[in-house]
């Protein structure tokens, strides 16, 4: 009888049972006439009709519904596209509407083929949500010509799913992603489900291997569900897959080894009754696993349904040519006759292909689509797919408890980690659904446990964790961390990534895309902000000397620094209390790629809480404390940038008191790394007048700086006089050795920062430059002293860490 659903039950849990024993087990439909026949019609109408906007949307510029035969001046200059992905996600998009329609679903669209930008476009101007966010597309003839001609051209859509498609919250370009995107929208909202269409070529990449196993810290009471569809069409650009090679029972297999209910849906005859019995089936069964959750009595380990849809590449399109197959092979992933514009042969087959689609029985003359179409569209604006706030207007905005209350007595010493880490349990607390901590298996280590006091683990298949509320998801895979936290923001609330320094690298791209994905949202009239990336990076190649030259990296600095300069942020607080004041700062930003870099050993405290303030701020400020005469009419500038950096810079300062007395010192510190940049090319940039007034006009400058000595260089350029600048920063030497000797090593030490005042101020106070050369030598004669008692005693004098003193 239409629409009922016999599933096989849940597989025993049975350790004892042979590996054979699940290869059949993929779940067992009977889908045959599950819709009735006027649906059935309605949705392949609807899908015909977006297959043919798709299609023509690669190929046309006039001539939209086949008025007249078509002529090569109807074909575009340049075809761009990818079609081969597109049938599949109309399927997906089609189904997903008959279901919102009939039942209310509240439900997300994560495409990973994001190149498949035709499908989704065509579908979301069939539901009319183009027109909502963009009145130049309305949906009738008009709408429909400017979206098929304007389509991957100049001043048009781009090719691929980007921030002004309605519904997106992810791009797709860099595959990899759409999973753990899909499993940080639906954290913290509890009625949402995403669906999320995973090509079977990005299904190759390890980001998304990891992120299968991202339902394991989805705690099915206070959180949504993904709905993972893998899409296996068995070919990549010009290659097979690895997914389209395996038959049925591996598939099974191996994604019932991760943990799922398999579907597998490749009745082609009976396609759309198989699509809607599998996802009913797949809701109801998700709809059990969080019934039982919200009841008290939650199912152990639930094995969440996934779907396999098998289609062959580009169906619907041409079949062959010139002997070569299309459909269902390499050909059809992009441009399936890119001789169309040149070609007579290939032109009467565009027009065949087009032309049997039959347009003129799916929309009329004025280009409305046929009552049939409209249909399958939810009738409620709010519920399209195209149309859910969660996807550009949800933004909960962070309550943040005064920082200041967290701070720590000036004059001590503390870890900027430490202090931190009770910072954010206080931010936990005020803020229980819209606040989460994604971090690789490194919170402990970074010293930001002080959260565990008021909150737990988020990770579901562990007995002393499950059903916790716990707001830390912490999985060994910085891929995943960083795509649940890019939906997690996207969606609306607030995250945070700590990691150890060295490894943030890995997500260097996936963070760069995001940044793209952010300034193209803001420069759509549509899309309201949403809360900023917010990193830490801890666990600094200054204190790395125990792990390692593996362990010693600050090259995400440079990644920041090179996006766009309206959204980059890099911050390097020189203590606890500033980093406070920072974190603080950057939980309640919006729209950026907030970075912090501090440490997590306990290091002095220089400024009291209003002092940190002020310095964050002013982004710099002069330390009068360890300068001579509060820094007035300086022979040398030396600058500390990060916090290892400023103490050695500090203590340079200190040292100079006694080496070279007659020296003029002037001590400043930067906390915001983008007030460097040149006047104009960054917001936070120090103008002129205010770079001169903390550098001055012409003494020798000396940084000290965390990063590569390159990107301060880069920063620089273009500030007067630079002739008179030398920087020091990690120059790739290091290995397991002791904390001062890394610093000798990248001639960041406190030896090597006074020698650089001492020459530097020689230029320009006689005094000094009478023994410039003797003290130099001194200094050096300390330096290896120090190396030798290193090797020595395998560790560093006990005083050396100690907090200088300025008399």
């Amino acid at each position: 009888m239409p629409g009922q659903i016999i599933a096989q039950p849940n597989p025993p849990a049975d350790p004892s049972l042979l590996p054979d024993a699940f290869l059949d087990y993929a779940v067992k439909l009977d889908t045959k006439d599950f819709l009735e026949p006027k649906e059935l019609d309605a949705i392949k109408q609807f899908r015909r009709a977006a297959d043919y906007i798709a299609a023509a949307m690669i190929f046309l510029n006039d001539n939209v519904l086949l008025e007249n035969d078509i002529t090569h001046d109807n074909i575009k200059p340049r075809l761009l596209g990818h079609w081969g992905t597109c049938p599949g996600l109309v399927m997906v998009y089609a189904h997903l509407n008959r279901i919102i329609r009939k039942t209310g679903l509240d439900a997300l669209y994560v495409v990973g083929p994001g190149h498949g930008a035709p499908a989704i476009l065509s579908c979301l101007w069939l539901e009319d949500s183009l027109s909502t966010f963009l009145p130049e597309y309305p949906r009738n003839y008009d709408g429909l010509k400017k979206l098929i001609s304007r389509f991957s051209v100049p001043g048009g859509f781009p090719s691929h799913i980007n921030a002004q498609t309605p519904g997106a919250i992810h791009e797709g370009g860099e595959l990899g992603y759409a999973l753990s995107v899909s499993f940080g929208a639906v954290m913290d909202n509890p009625d949402l489900v995403v669906a999320c269409v995973v090509g079977d070529g990005e299904a190759e990449t390890g980001p998304t291997a990891t992120a299968w196993h991202g339902y394991k810290y989805i705690d099915p009471a206070e959180s949504g569900a993904v709905l993972p569809i893998l899409h296996v069409n068995g070919f990549k650009i010009s290659e097979r897959t690895i997914f389209g090679v395996m038959d049925d029972k591996e598939i099974t297999s191996l994604f019932s080894g991760y943990g799922y209910q398999v579907r597998i849906i490749s009745d082609l005859p009976n396609l759309d009754n198989d699509i809607a019995a599998s996802m009913e089936w797949a809701l109801g069964e998700i709809k059990k696993i969080q019934q039982a959750a919200r009841s008290g009595n939650p199912i152990v380990k639930p094995r969440w349904p996934m779907l396999v849809l098998r289609t062959p590449k580009g169906l619907s399109g041409p079949k062959s040519l010139d002997g070569e197959f299309i459909e269902g092979s390499f050909h059809s992933h992009q441009v399936p006759l890119p001789g169309a514009k040149t070609s007579g042969k290939e032109l009467r087959a565009l027009q065949d292909w087009l032309s049997s689609y039959k347009p003129q029985e799916l929309f009329n003359k004025e280009g409305i689509p046929n009552d049939a179409i409209l249909s399958v569209v939810p009738e409620v604006n709010e519920k399209k797919l195209g149309q859910r706030k969660e996807s550009y207007a949800a933004y909960t905005p962070l309550k943040t408890p005064d920082w200041k209350d967290g701070c720590v007595d000036k004059g001590s010493q503390e870890s900027c980690m430490k202090a931190v880490g009770r910072f954010l349990k206080d931010v936990i607390e005020e803020n229980p659904t819209s606040f989460r901590i994604f971090s690789p298996d490194e919170l402990v280590s970074n010293k930001l446990d002080a959260v565990f006091d008021v909150t737990g683990r988020d990770f579901q298949w562990d007995v002393a964790s499950r059903a916790q509320g716990g707001r830390v998801v912490e999985i060994l895979s910085e891929h995943t961390c960083q795509g649940m936290l890019q939906g997690y923001t996207l969606t609306g609330r607030t995250g945070l990534f700590p990691s150890y320094e060295a490894f943030l690298g890995i997500i260097h791209t996936m963070m760069v895309q995001y940044s793209k994905f952010s300034k193209m949202a803001v420069e759509t009239t549509w899309r309201q902000p949403c809360g900023s990336l917010n990193y830490i990076e801890t666990s600094t190649w200054t204190r790395q000397e125990h792990n390692g030259f593996s362990h010693q990296n600050p090259s995400f600095i440079g990644a920041v620094l090179n996006l766009k300069a309206r959204f980059a942020r890099v911050y390097l607080p020189p203590d606890a209390n500033c980093f406070l004041s920072t974190v603080s700062h950057c939980l309640r930003a919006k729209n950026y790629v907030n970075l912090m870099v501090g440490s997590k050993q306990p290091t002095p405290v220089w400024l009291s809480p209003e002092e940190a303030d002020k310095h964050c701020i002013a982004g710099a400020s002069v330390w009068k404390f360890a300068s001579i005469d509060g820094g007035i009419d300086p022979d040398v500038v030396l600058v500390g940038i990060g916090v290892e950096m400023t103490f050695e810079v500090i203590a340079a300062a200190a040292l100079l008191r006694e080496q070279a007395p007659e020296l003029r010192v002037r001590v400043v510190n930067v906390t915001d790394l983008m007030i460097l940049a040149n006047s104009g090319l960054h917001p936070h940039s120090l103008s002129q007048e205010a770079f001169m007034s903390l550098f001055t006009e012409d003494r020798h400058i000396h940084f000290n700086y965390h990063g590569y000595p390159i990107e301060l260089k880069g920063l620089l350029f273009g500030r007067p006089n630079l002739d008179r600048v030398t920087i020091a920063g990690y120059n790739e030497e290091g290995t397991t050795t002791s904390p001062f000797d890394m610093m000798i090593a990248n001639e960041t030490d406190r030896f090597s920062v006074a020698i650089n005042a001492i020459k530097g101020g020689a230029k320009v106070n006689s005094k000094v430059a009478v023994y410039a050369h003797e003290r130099c030598s001194y200094l050096n004669h300390l330096m290896q002293k120090e190396r030798e008692y290193i090797l020595k005693n395998g560790k560093d004098h006990d005083h050396l860490f100690d907090t200088p003193k300025f008399d």
